[in-house]
């Protein structure tokens, strides 16, 4: 396989959106199927308690400004969790018709009524009368955004630290183009920018500005950096040429420098979302063939249905109970086969997760070119440390009430909070941490509720 790049024009036809959005008509018969539930079980189901029957009521009688405001009031991130939201397990899961007939098309509802903002270049919200008091955002993703945005409304002056040359976080990188456009993410972006909130990319706290400066400058700092890079395998021929971190291959397909798979015959290591979003983006790319080796089995997968599902529609194959020992490579340091050991799993003493366990003697090689590993991601720990709170392995302890870390001038909510039985992989998660913990904020230095 040949190391060059994708073009631009391909990559924009490969990675279009898949799923089309409803028109006008379709969405408002969907809307009046709506029963209007009082006490609506989807509302519970909504991580960010988005009023879902109101904002349907409002595509109902053709209000759809009305039922963007709905939406976006409640969650910040609305537009791409239109996209994003497994809402088959949420909302969607909770509708009453599911006894009947099919659930109501939250989602797709959703994503009805943020697109027309987004096409009509709408500006949802305004910024309230300044308070006086100043917050630094450090992470300008989902938690930050919606953190920024919250404290934006409340009157709070707020400057977003953002070490990307763009804010959005997982939405703006990490998240497929087919299945999250990054314009969506942006106009999110500038819903927060337009409130007067200061985003300032490209700047790395910790070593283009100092904590104690922020501390110094600010009267209270929100932390939601999320997380970092993918770790290392640990294994043999990881620093072969077409060995990539799945992340930063994601995020490649986004910023237009995507490596050609033509051809190529791809593994992928892990099994979670963002596993999914690698292997589907190697299809995309052009490679022949793409296995998805995972050393548990599908119970165990930690991707959403959903996104199994899309896999496999792609032609993703699975070799479930399936570890890897060691990539190979050839003379030119190039990848050519991925040698594997199989799998067993055993159960742990008092319940819990099943643990794998190599069997031994059963090593096999597969054939590849490229390999993408997505175990997971390490955390900040460099700036988590330099910041002096509590955490247990980068994941940083909070009250569970007020998001406030150890140190009480500190906030932090998003995936740098998930983890060790704390909080939720989700957009929609962290989107509402960072509404909570602004909420917290404007208690404790404004004191009020």
């Amino acid at each position: 396989m040949s190391r060059v790049f994708i073009s631009v024009d391909e990559l924009k036809r490969n990675f279009a959106e898949i799923k089309p959005g409803m028109r006008p008509k379709e969405a408002q018969e969907e809307s009046n199927r709506c029963l209007y539930c009082y006490d609506a079980p989807c509302i519970n189901a909504c991580p960010t308690g988005i009023n879902i029957p109101s904002f349907i009521k409002r595509i109902a009688t053709d209000n759809i400004k009305g039922a963007a405001r709905a939406i976006m009031d409640a969650n910040a991130l609305g537009a791409s969790c239109s996209r994003v939201c497994p809402t088959i397990e949420l909302c969607e899961g909770a509708c009453v018709l599911n006894d009947t007939s099919n659930p109501i098309r939250i989602g797709d509802l959703q994503r009805y009524a943020t697109d027309w903002a987004i096409h009509n270049k709408q500006q949802l919200f305004t910024a309230g009368p300044r308070n006086g008091k100043k917050v630094a955002v450090i992470g300008g993703g989902p938690a930050g955004l919606a953190a920024a945005r919250e404290l934006a409304r409340y009157g709070f002056k707020v400057t977003i630290y953002e070490a990307k040359p763009m804010a959005g976080g997982l939405n703006t990188y990490g998240i497929v183009s087919f299945r999250l456009p990054q314009e969506v993410s942006l106009w999110e972006v500038d819903q927060v920018r337009q409130l007067g909130v200061e985003i300032r990319t490209g700047v790395k706290v910790g070593v283009d500005i100092s904590v104690d400066e922020l501390l110094a400058k600010f009267d209270t700092i929100m932390l939601a950096v999320g997380m970092s890079s993918v770790p290392m395998l640990g294994i043999e021929g990881e620093d072969l040429a077409d060995v990539y971190d799945a992340i930063e291959f994601v995020e490649s397909t986004k910023q237009g420098e995507a490596v050609d798979l033509h051809g190529a015959r791809v593994a992928v290591i892990g099994a979670g979302n963002t596993a999914v979003d690698a292997a589907t983006c190697s299809v995309r790319l052009g490679a022949k063939q793409v296995k998805m080796v995972y050393r548990r089995t599908r119970e165990e997968m930690t991707a959403y249905d959903f996104e199994y599902e899309f896999a496999k529609q792609d032609g993703v194959e699975f070799r479930w109970l399936t570890a890897p020992k060691r990539i190979i490579g050839n003379d030119e340091d190039r990848v050519v086969g991925l040698e594997c050991v199989r799998m067993r799993l055993v159960e742990v003493e008092g319940g819990g997760r099943p643990r794998p366990v190599a069997i031994e003697g059963s090593e096999f090689v597969i054939e590849v070119d490229a390999v993408v590993k997505a175990i997971g991601q390490t955390r900040h720990l460099p700036l988590i440390e330099s910041m002096g709170i509590e955490h247990r392995g980068g994941v940083v302890r909070i009250d569970a009430g007020s998001y406030q870390t150890s140190n009480p001038r500190i906030y932090a909510a998003g995936d740098v909070v998930f983890g060790d039985g704390q909080g939720e992989a989700m957009v929609v998660a962290a989107s509402q941490q960072g509404k909570l913990a602004a909420r917290a904020i404007y208690k404790q230095l404004i004191g009020e509720e």
